[in-house]
């Protein structure tokens, strides 16, 4: 290594949910520093799941999370001039990061008409274990259980 480290940001709880999760997943929501906005979409997009499952909408959001959140990846490791995909074990702050950003990406691409309402849907539907970003995690999960031949080159 050649520098120290970067630090770890300690963020502070949302102010509405108190909680810290809420605010790493507002960071990954906003575009050009608008947190106001990417905190309204959020908020609306909890009130919109809490109205369609008619459960917590902060719960349903939690459910949803940690049913995309990935427990192995594959990465590529050159061995001998052949390039493999290794499938490796990912970071805690990894896997919840992937979760996160999965949801936000394939929200953004849903056919609704406001960033809330696609937020919802894909909230939603990755709850019920179905929907784009859960299908991704299935895929990553296939590609490190069709690569685990190659696991003794792990690094």
């Amino acid at each position: 290594m050649r520098k120290a480290r970067a630090k770890k940001h300690i963020l502070l709880p949302d102010p509405i949910y108190g909680d810290v999760l809420v605010t790493r997943f507002l960071n990954n929501l906003m575009y050009d520093g608008k947190k106001n906005t990417a905190s309204d979409i959020f908020h609306e997009a909890i009130a919109i799941v809490a109205k369609r499952t008619s459960e917590d909408g902060l719960e349903v959001w939690k459910k949803a999370l940690a049913n995309i959140t990935p427990q192995v990846e594959v990465r590529s490791r050159r061995v001998g001039g052949a390039t493999f995909q290794i499938p490796s074990e990912i970071r805690p702050d990894r896997k919840i990061s992937m979760g996160m950003k999965w949801l936000i990406l394939y929200a953004r691409r849903r056919n609704e008409k406001s960033m809330s309402q696609k937020l919802a849907g894909e909230i939603v539907s990755a709850a019920k274990e179905e929907g784009a970003a859960f299908k991704k995690k299935e895929d990553t999960h296939k590609m490190a259980e069709a690569n685990k031949a190659f696991s003794h080159f792990r690094f």
